[in-house]
């Protein structure tokens, strides 16, 4: 069984940074490709960003391209999500996952979800 435990979040102004984290522990973290999604009060869990096994692929979501940033490091057993020019529409629970080895946006190709971390944006 692989458990995550997501960090990192908080209060922003808007325009501000923040870096995600995601720790994993139980099993070999390195060959799973890894996600991050979000939900906001009221809306279904959205894809952000995804990244491949070994990190030589990234995808990320039209709405936060340019802006937010995916990285993995297999020995360190976690990976990242740098959200740069953050925007109120950004607020929500942010959840990594993981699942098979390539990229993949839908939630149910993820087996393993960590508990989330809430990033709220003012305006």
């Amino acid at each position: 069984q692989l458990q995550l435990q997501e960090s990192g979040g908080g209060l922003v102004q808007a325009g501000g940074s923040l870096r995600l984290s995601c720790a994993a522990s139980g099993r070999t973290f390195s060959s799973y490709g890894m996600g991050w999604f979000r939900q906001a009060p009221g809306k279904e869990r959205e894809f952000v960003a995804a990244i491949s096994w070994n990190g030589g692929m990234t995808y990320s979501a039209d709405s936060v391209k340019g802006r937010f940033t995916i990285s993995k490091d297999g020995a360190k057993n976690t990976v990242w999500l740098q959200m740069n020019s953050l925007k109120p529409e950004d607020t929500a629970v942010y959840y990594c996952a993981a699942g098979g080895p390539g990229i993949a946006t839908i939630p149910g190709d993820y087996p393993y979800w960590g508990q989330g971390t809430q990033v709220t944006v003012s305006s």
